[in-house]
């Protein structure tokens, strides 16, 4: 069994900054070649501390605020444009990165790109929904238009 601090939030196995014991196979060959966690030691704990905290400052604290920026972000459409062919076909796939710089230009709100969610490659010109993880509990909806520049 191995003992491991996690980095990022993994589904089914605990949030950033959790301490978890994992069979060595698995720490082995999955979560830390893909640096969703490192081992842990006294050192590595104390670094983790400190991201976390940073982390949980930038974070929005209530849930009544993840609500109220909730209803600021779904009430506006998103234009993002992107190289594409003569069919609408992207060259490339719309990233978390593009969606987050869209939502800062139109509503000047900053989402970190590791909370948006897009649950299928977007590779075409048009509408698509992304959602947003704002607080544990809360989840914004955003419209995305996708445009050729």
């Amino acid at each position: 069994m191995a003992k491991l601090i996690l980095t990022h939030d993994v589904p089914n196995l605990g949030s950033a900054g959790d301490v978890v014991v994992v069979k060595d196979g698995y720490a082995r060959n999955y979560l830390v070649p893909r640096r969703l966690a490192e081992r842990w030691t006294p050192g590595a704990q104390k670094q983790i501390d400190a991201a976390v905290a940073l982390r949980r400052k930038k974070a929005i604290a209530s849930i009544e605020d993840a609500r109220a920026v909730r209803d600021q972000l779904e009430a506006a459409t998103y234009t993002v444009a992107k190289h594409a062919s003569a069919q609408g076909n992207l060259y490339g796939a719309l990233s978390s990165a593009d969606v987050c710089a869209a939502v800062e230009a139109a509503t000047g709100i900053k989402v970190d790109r590791r909370k948006v969610v897009i649950e299928k490659a977007i590779k075409n010109v048009g509408s698509v929904v992304v959602f947003a993880n704002l607080h544990p509990e809360v989840s914004a909806r955003l419209n995305v238009t996708v445009v050729a520049d």
